[in-house]
Parts: structure tokens; C-alpha cells; sequence
């Protein structure tokens, strides 16, 4: 008999699993609170607009293609590589970089400012691979407890410790003089939602997947394809997806959960459970954890808030690449503020998405859908948004100045986000956008582990538990929680 799996929630994570488990032969179903799959990777259709609503890229492609093999299927999406993979804008000096994988076209451009460019920049991704090489089997394995983790990491390669301990920053400035390519070079660590002076000189691998392991890759018609994809081949494997069901409680006996309840009192059963909602809130809002509680949760270190702004203008920007950085004139003193002062936001930096630049049939002809990013203070500094009209126009009006086009009477569609909505419609614990940071203290055996401490049948998958956020972590981590699933079926 065939056991029955309850996955609950639909992102990235939670689609990946039922589809693998799918594959294996457990009966598998789907909860999902909103009313569509994918989670963060979704988008917003809007007078005639397509916009990606969350992640607007991804790097490691082999990691889906590895997923589409090892379910025995092909990509269910159509991806192309970007280059350059984003433009950088400085307000200080009114100078754009464009970064290219090409180091010596990437080196032409800081001539003036760091003038033996090309070969810093190719000591510095050297050091990168190695990281990145010397860590992989770390982030691609499951630990059964925090020694079992340390046992790990104590067989990895000596050079790594130092770095445990080094700030991103500090790695990149043994490199590079010049604050701007430091600045340019260290922008990746805020793709895992915490500034250079805060992330851990171990992720400097991320600089290598960017310019030599694999670049950064677009969906054609937009990222969600990505979860309309994983979709269809569930369809196809009968795993059917219950919309519109948030689940609020629980039955348990003997260490196992037998039921988890929704909130109009709908009971839901199954042999093993699989969430896919964040791994910590969860245990907190559902399971009642006192570890997990509000208060324990708001000790521990999230990953920034955001302010993200959807807009369809009617005119093209051809000056524009397909993602765009603005610095601003302080990167310290911003970087210091952002996550937990609220007047960081009057003079934000912020990241610009055109989905259009690639994908022409997301906006209409003649049009652009911009898609705005601003790092903001989580609801613990800046609980409230009355303000939040004031912000947004001034974000618009800093890019209308220095793209040289007032874009303000050109928007014809206009949605925004503030940390309130992300929280309330993904359960994200203060609206933190990526779920728990990758501190020392909160990486591998430290993170929220993918199995429940008490019920033996509850597994965890997503951004919040292992091995952490970001498209490609989840899809690995969706494999790890697999191999979870299976050993338990042999030893229940």
C-alpha cells in the first residue's frame, strides 16, 4: 500500500518534493493557503503587465536540470543565460558598471579607480572556487545531529575556518582598494538578505557561481514558469493541490502526527508530513514550540525586509539591462542603518528588475514592467507604513533622475508590498523576506533542521531550514528532505 504524503504549502520547496516523491510512488497531496502555487516565486498579472513577484533570477543550473533528471523528466521551463548580469549605478559619481562574465570586457571599466583590476579580480574568484569546491558536499548533506554537522565541517579543508569568522567585506577588501569595486564585488551578499559587513566570508563562493562556475539565468515569460512548470508534471503524476487552505493546528499520539487541521476546521491525514511553510514559524504558530514562540523568534537573526514596488510604464528603457543596482552615497553608513533604522529608507539603494528587457509579451508593446527592490527595516524597527506612499515616490523620483526620465505620468499599473504584505500573505515572521539569515550560528547543523524534533513523521523544507534560501538551496534541499522521507519509510 502506498503511503500518503501531505505537503504542506506550495512554494518552490514544497512542488520540488511532491514531485520527487511523487516519482518514488507515495501518494501525495498539497495545501497551499493562497490561491495559487509557488509561493515567493510567484508573480502579479496587472492591466496587461506580468511581473515577477519575488525571485527575478537564478544561478546553478545544474541544480534544476540535476532535478529534472533525477525525476526522470525534461526542464519544464525554457531558461537563457544573462550578460551582462546586472548593471551597477552610483549616485556619487553618476558612473554605471556593467558587469560582464568576461573579466577582462568587466576590468576595461575600472581602469581609473583599480587599474590591476583583471588579475584581482582572477586571484580573488580562485580563492572563491576553492570555497566553493571545498563546501559543496557540506551544503549537499543531511545531518543527524549539531556533532554529526561539526564532524562535517572538521573534515573540510583547513584554509575554510578563517573565513567562518571573516565578514564578506573584510574578504573582498584583501583583494580589491577601490570602495567601488568592493561595493560592486560584495552586492551578492545581499542576495542572502544581509549586508557584506554581516555575512560570512564563506560565501564569497556565491562571487564564483556568478562569474565562472555557471552566471545567472531569466525564464522565458518570467520565472513563474518556472513553478507553472514543476505544476504540470504533478498534474500528470495526480498530486492534486487544495487552494485556499491554511493549516492553524493539529492531532498528535505516540510522537506522531495524525491529523493537521485547517482553518475552517477541515481535517487532514497522512502517513508523513512535509512542510513546506517557513520552517521556524511553523513550529512556532502550528506545533506551539516555546523554542519557536514570537519572542524567541524575534532573538533570532533575519534576513532584511522588503519594499517592493510593480510598475508598468508606458514608454521603453532601452538604457536599461535586464537587473539594475543604485548605490547611493554612503555604503557603510547605509549598510549599518538599513536593517534596523527606519529613516534608512528616505535615502534607500534598491535593485531594478525589467522583465520586458527579455520577455516583451510581459508588458504591452511600447511599454516596460519595472520591478523595484528596496531593503527595509523587518516590523521589529518599523512596524508601521502610514509613510509608505512618501517612500515609494521618492524611490521613483531618485530613478527618474538618474535614468534622465521623469517616469512618474508614464505609470499606468502600480502595486506595492511593504513587509506588512509579505508577511501576512507568506507567513514570513516580520515580514523578514528571505526567512532566517546564514549567520555562523544559524548555517548547516545550526539551521532549523528538515526533521521535527518530536513527531518522527514531520519534515521540513524551504528557505528557513536546510541548507537555506535561495532557488537552487531549495531545490537541493528538497532532495535532502527526500533521502529524509525514504530512510523514514524503511525505519518508521
Amino acid at each position: 500500500m502506498k503511503k500518503r504524503v501531505l505537503v504542506v504549502g506550495a512554494g518552490l520547496g514544497g512542488l520540488a518534493t511532491a514531485l520527487r516523491l511523487a516519482k518514488k510512488g507515495y501518494e501525495v497531496e498539497i495545501v497551499e493557503k493562497n490561491s495559487n502555487a509557488g509561493g515567493r516565486l510567484n508573480q502579479i498579472k496587472k492591466d496587461g503587465f506580468t511581473f515577477d513577484t519575488g525571485p527575478s533570477f537564478f544561478a546553478m543550473s545544474y541544480e534544476f536540470e540535476d532535478f529534472a533528471r533525477e525525476c526522470g523528466i525534461a526542464l519544464p521551463f525554457e531558461h537563457y543565460a544573462l550578460d551582462p548580469l546586472y548593471s551597477v549605478n552610483f549616485r556619487k559619481n553618476r558612473v554605471t558598471y556593467h558587469l560582464h562574465r568576461d573579466i577582462g570586457k568587466l576590468a576595461s571599466q575600472f581602469e581609473q579607480v583599480e587599474p590591476d583590476f583583471e588579475n584581482r579580480m582572477k586571484r580573488y574568484l580562485d580563492k572563491c572556487g576553492q570555497v566553493y569546491r571545498d563546501t559543496n558536499f557540506v551544503i549537499k548533506t543531511n545531518y543527524d545531529s549539531l556533532p554529526d554537522y561539526l564532524s562535517a565541517l572538521a573534515k573540510a579543508n583547513p584554509f575554510l575556518l578563517p573565513l567562518l569568522w571573516r565578514s564578506f567585506w573584510k574578504q573582498v577588501s584583501r583583494y580589491f582598494d577601490s570602495n567601488d569595486a568592493r561595493e560592486i564585488v560584495s552586492l551578492v551578499s545581499f542576495f542572502l538578505g544581509k549586508t557584506p559587513f554581516e555575512t560570512s566570508a564563506v560565501y564569497t563562493l556565491l562571487s564564483y557561481t556568478e562569474f565562472v562556475h555557471d552566471g545567472y539565468y531569466n525564464v522565458v515569460g518570467g520565472m513563474y514558469r518556472i513553478a507553472e512548470g514543476i505544476v504540470r508534471e504533478l498534474e500528470k503524476e495526480n498530486v492534486k493541490i487544495h487552494y485556499g487552505t491554511e493549516i492553524v493546528d493539529f492531532g498528535s499520539k505516540d510522537r506522531t502526527v495524525e491529523c493537521l487541521l485547517d482553518g475552517e476546521g477541515r481535517k487532514w491525514t497522512a502517513d508523513i508530513v512535509v512542510v513546506n511553510a517557513d520552517a521556524a514559524v511553523f513550529r512556532g504558530r502550528v506545533f506551539r514550540r516555546k523554542k519557536f514562540s514570537p519572542e524567541m523568534l524575534d532573538r533570532m537573526d533575519w534576513t532584511m525586509g522588503t519594499l517592493t514596488i510593480y510598475l508598468g510604464i508606458k514608454r521603453k528603457m532601452p538604457q536599461l539591462n535586464h537587473h539594475n543596482y543604485y548605490l547611493g552615497d554612503d555604503f557603510t553608513e547605509y549598510a549599518r542603518k538599513v536593517f534596523n533604522d527606519p529613516s534608512a529608507a528616505e535615502k534607500p539603494y534598491y535593485y531594478v528588475n525589467v522583465l520586458s528587457r527579455t520577455n516583451p509579451d510581459c508588458a504591452p508593446e511600447g511599454c516596460e514592467s519595472l520591478f523595484f527592490v528596496c531593503p527595509v527595516p523587518d516590523l521589529r524597527f518599523k512596524g508601521n507604513w502610514d509613510d509608505r506612499d512618501a517612500i515609494v515616490d521618492g524611490i521613483i523620483d531618485d530613478f527618474s533622475n538618474r535614468t534622465g526620465r521623469n517616469i512618474r505620468n508614464e505609470i499606468v499599473s502600480k502595486t506595492v508590498y511593504t513587509p506588512i504584505e509579505w508577511r501576512d500573505r507568506f507567513n514570513l515572521h516580520r515580514g523578514s523576506a528571505l526567512g532566517l539569515a546564514h549567520n555562523m550560528l544559524q548555517t548547516g547543523g545550526f539551521r532549523p533542521k528538515n526533521f521535527d524534533e518530536e513527531f518522527r513523521n514531520v519534515f521540513y523544507v524551504g528557505a528557513s531550514t536546510v541548507p537555506g534560501g535561495g532557488l537552487p538551496m531549495v531545490v537541493i534541499g528538497s532532495k535532502l528532505v527526500t533521502e529524509r522521507v525514504e530512510r523514514f519509510r524503511g525505519n518508521p
